[in-house]
């Protein structure tokens, strides 16, 4: 049994906020009957119509996308700006997709985008440590002190002590004054990279996420995407579960 709202969200017919206004003004009914109720729970079998018409539960799609930076993580904008919604093939447009959490604007990389609100909640609950790794390009030399610093951890937002599970020194170019390191997280605070990096007195000139647990950008093009495998979906299920 799931609540009413819930499964008119997973049909498309709305988000589940606006699905609740189409319940409270009696637009929605369960096998003939009006409901009003919120918590009104019904199966998946019941005739649910909205507006007199039947809805039509939406197969469950989940997309890796190799997120190019100018583009926000959302479904939409309302300043027209663009979205990673832009990068999806017509067919899938019609569909209410959504990125499973964010990556900044000028961050580019591995974007999960789903219209399984269940999964995303699942990979995004601050319980469930899911590994993100992020490569990372410093303006600067980072002199191995600075390395152990970020290591340990440091303090960013005035009083939150952000420590990463790893940080990799991978090259340091002295001509061009930049190092490239590595940078995985089990959490993901707003811009808690570029942060990290500032808090030991440098600056980010360019983030790219690699890895999101064992899924990889193998394969797939910057501002391209391709569907999730039914073997990684139930694994990316079972190491949340694993490592809550």
């Amino acid at each position: 049994m799931e609540r009413l709202q819930k499964i008119l969200a997973q049909a498309n017919v709305a988000s589940r906020r606006k699905s609740e206004e189409y319940i409270v003004k009696g637009r929605v009914k369960v096998n003939g009957q009006v409901i009003k109720e919120l918590g009104f729970k019904v199966n998946k079998s019941d005739l649910i119509e909205v507006d007199g018409k039947p809805i039509k539960l939406a197969e469950h799609l989940y997309f890796l996308l190799n997120k190019p930076t100018g583009y926000l993580s959302t479904a939409s904008d309302e300043k027209n700006r663009r979205t990673v919604m832009d990068l999806l093939m017509e067919e899938h447009k019609d569909v209410r997709l959504y990125p499973v959490g964010r990556l900044d604007y000028d961050t580019a990389g591995l974007l999960l985008i789903t219209n399984d609100g269940d999964f995303t909640q699942h990979l995004t609950h601050p319980t469930y440590h899911i590994e993100k790794e992020y490569l990372v390009r410093v303006t600067g030399i980072l002199v191995r002190k600075k390395i152990v610093e970020l290591r340990n951890g440091v303090t960013i937002d005035m009083d939150y002590f952000a420590k990463p599970k790893a940080v990799r020194l991978i090259e340091l170019n002295k001509e061009h004054q930049s190092t490239l390191i590595s940078i995985t997280l089990i959490e993901g605070k707003n811009k808690q990279v570029r942060k990290m990096i500032e808090a030991i007195g440098f600056k980010v000139k360019n983030l790219t996420r690699v890895r999101y647990d064992f899924l990889t950008l193998d394969g797939v093009e910057r501002g391209k995407y391709r569907p999730l495998k039914i073997h990684e979906i139930k694994l990316l299920h079972a190491h949340s579960i694993a490592k809550r």
